[in-house]
């Protein structure tokens, strides 16, 4: 796999949540991930961008989501900015707390970290800034989780 790098300006509807899945499914097999992987990477991008969407640009059409993916040697990197208020990661409820445990979202942040091996949320007051890594199949990285 070769360093590469491309960027999407997206508009603030769901119909690009679901072009940023394509996206992702599409690089991801590019970078030689396998299924399990590549679904995995297309979910996580699919709920940051349902979150960019939503939560931080609350649909409106002046604000946009950017959208990047760069593989590395070891890494897919993706991130995905909003130009939301901000996300305070310390105010996302557990999902598995017994009160949260029936309802129907607040899922998305626990999904994203449970598919992907690496999650830095930037919040800032112009927007939150989420970036997705995973180690491509038989880098350095890889062996190094499976002696762990």
């Amino acid at each position: 796999m070769t360093d590469h790098r491309v960027s999407y300006t997206l508009d603030s509807t769901l119909e690009t949540v679901d072009s940023a899945e394509t996206t992702a499914t599409r690089i991801a097999v590019e970078a030689g991930f396998g299924d399990d992987e590549v679904m995995q990477i297309s979910m996580a991008v699919r709920e940051a961008a349902v979150n960019a969407v939503l939560h931080g640009n609350a649909y409106d059409p002046g604000k946009k989501v950017k959208l990047e993916f760069e593989t590395t040697g070891r890494d897919l990197v993706i991130t995905i900015r909003d130009q939301g208020k901000g996300l305070d990661p310390a105010k996302i409820p557990d999902p598995l707390a017994p009160e949260n445990l029936m309802k129907t979202s607040g899922r998305g942040i626990f999904l994203i970290r449970s598919f992907m091996d690496e999650v830095q949320i930037h919040p800032s007051q112009t927007g939150t800034e989420i970036k997705l890594v995973k180690h491509v199949p038989g880098s350095s990285g890889d062996a190094k989780e499976a002696s762990q």
